[in-house]
């Protein structure tokens, strides 16, 4: 073989390696971008479920005005939250809010006997599953990615090619006590 021959074949080599290491980061970072829209997905159905629970418990508890306004608050700041960060955050305010109206409801009786209440917190409640299960995916999706960013030789091509690490949806510390069932 000759040496230009050798030379030509190396240089196919790499070029193939490097379009096959982009093609994977960017299919990488498409599953990223994908993992979080599952979160928006769901996080919007919440949004859209709150306002039928905050009507319904109103009705119940109308003194109860500061919790509505809170709720209604957090749920705002989520609808216009722009970056994971920012959503992770107006997320965890929502979640501590939504715990304040069910605190609300468990002081009426009748609300909680209520077919609509009973529909809307179950609704909320599979939507807290999704949201969960989404977050878990939208995390193992940019581990994978912040993975293939870092190990060799992808860490050369990567950073040449512009890659950045994602970010991952964390939860905040209040998040992570304990909750506090009472009868």
């Amino acid at each position: 073989m000759s040496a230009t021959l050798i030379i030509i074949l190396v240089i196919a080599v790499v070029l193939i390696f490097i379009w096959m290491l982009y093609n994977g980061l960017i299919t990488a970072k498409i599953r990223v971008s994908e993992a979080f829209s599952q979160i928006d997905v769901q996080l919007k159905r919440r949004t859209d479920l709150i306002p039928n629970l905050v009507e319904t418990v109103k009705g119940y508890a109308a003194h109860e005005k500061t919790v509505f306004e809170d709720v209604t608050k957090a749920r705002s700041s989520l609808m216009s939250a722009q970056g994971t960060a920012a959503k992770a955050e107006a997320n965890n305010q929502l979640s501590q809010t939504l715990k304040s109206l069910f605190a609300v409801a468990e002081n009426y009786p009748d609300l909680k006997a209520s077919n609509n209440f009973m529909e809307l917190q179950q609704e909320l409640s599979d939507t807290e599953n999704k949201i969960a299960y989404s977050r878990q995916f939208y995390n193992s999706t940019v581990q994978d990615y912040n993975t293939k960013l870092q190990i060799f030789p992808n860490v050369i091509f990567a950073r040449m090619l512009n890659f950045q690490p994602a970010e991952f949806f964390a939860a905040t510390e209040e998040e992570k006590k304990a909750v506090q069932v009472k009868f």
